[in-house]
């Protein structure tokens, strides 16, 4: 309706008015042009990982699946890290999916409680992919791991082979496994008894770590040393966490020499206490390798393409990528060979002269 003459401003007012409002919205407009980042062309993928107190996931999953979407195409990657918490992680995709994303690629901090979570993925037909550890349930889209079982074999396989050298072919072992909510420490736990049942070595007593907690492995280790003292020949522990949590404890209570300890995942920690020969041997496993497969398959199913995988387990398309048993003497064929950890990052001040003696340089 239009107003009362008097209630209308003069045309030449009115001009200038309109005039000075539309410079303001052009500034307005401009100035979140400059801002504003430039949206995704292609999507959002979901990158969810169950926790930080293993080193590898912040140090070399995430950023190397990221540069892989990156290199593919243009797509924003949402990240969340759970803290070891089921409940953290479930509110993590439950925002994600919320938020509309394309593709979820989850390693689940409880591989049983993650079903849930791909029963909501499934119901908005959003892919999952299992990272790293398979889930019990739900409609997995692909599965991209490593052979689980094979690393606990290399890892009971080289603490028999090491006792034997030693001359305790039939010496006391401690176990500390992984987490008991992690399907992958089953498997590691599997394949490392498929040997040690076999071997003569005497399994002392076990213990599933929960959390993967270095803290809870040192603590369970301290209580072993006290009860058996120099009885312990050896420690098989599930990672390299798990590990220093174990030699700190030996440590501290003046064990020596110190038994053959095992690990996984080649963190830079445990390649240094190999140097020193407080750590007996870890598991190298190529995550980047690892990550940026998880990264393409992700790219493709955003994009609606067909992926092929080189196996199938539980009828999931899977790729399964082969671990590395690493002594001092593998250090540099393996990790520093493919650019994980360099010598100078190795071999520090503090490490230099145990560098020298093991032909690291």
């Amino acid at each position: 309706m239009p107003l009362p003459r008097s209630s209308r401003p003069s045309t030449r007012r009115g001009r200038a008015r309109r005039a000075g409002a539309l410079v303001v919205v052009a500034g307005v407009l401009a100035t979140l042009t400059a801002c504003a980042p430039s949206a995704p062309n292609e999507g959002t993928i979901a990158l969810l990982l169950p926790d930080a107190k293993t080193a590898r996931y912040e140090t070399f999953d995430r950023p190397s699946f990221e540069a892989q979407v990156a290199a593919n195409g243009d797509f924003t990657v949402q990240y969340a890290n759970a803290d070891q918490d089921a409940a953290k992680q479930q509110q993590q995709a439950e925002s994600a999916l919320a938020a509309g994303v394309d593709v979820l690629v989850l390693d689940p901090v409880d591989g049983r409680a993650a079903a849930t979570i791909v029963s909501q993925a499934n119901a908005q037909n959003v892919p999952v992919i299992a990272y790293d550890r398979l889930i019990a349930g739900g409609r997995i889209a692909y599965y991209v791991s490593f052979d689980n079982e094979k690393v606990g074999l290399l890892q009971a396989t080289a603490l028999v082979d090491g006792l034997a050298d030693r001359g305790q072919p039939g010496g006391g072992i401690l176990m500390v496994n992984g987490s008991p909510t992690d399907s992958n420490a089953a498997q590691f736990n599997a394949g490392a008894r498929s040997v040690l049942d076999a071997s003569g070595l005497n399994v002392l007593a076990t213990y599933d770590t929960p959390d993967w907690s270095p803290d809870k492995a040192q603590q369970w280790v301290a209580g072993q040393v006290a009860q058996r003292g120099d009885g312990i020949a050896g420690v098989y522990a599930a990672n390299d966490g798990t590990a220093g949590g174990a030699i700190a404890a030996l440590k501290a209570a003046g064990v020596a020499p110190l038994p053959l300890v095992t690990g996984q995942d080649a963190e830079l920690a445990a390649i240094q206490r190999l140097v020193t020969g407080d750590q007996y041997m870890t598991v190298y496993k190529a995550i980047r390798q690892q990550a940026e497969r998880a990264a393409d398959v992700a790219v493709a199913l955003a994009r609606g393409e067909t992926v092929t995988a080189p196996t199938e387990q539980d009828g999931i398309p899977t790729t399964l990528l082969e671990p590395v048993a690493v002594t001092v003497d593998d250090i540099l064929a393996t990790v520093v060979a493919d650019g994980v950890w360099s010598v100078q990052e190795i071999c520090t001040p503090d490490y230099a002269e145990a560098c020298d003696a093991a032909g690291i340089r």
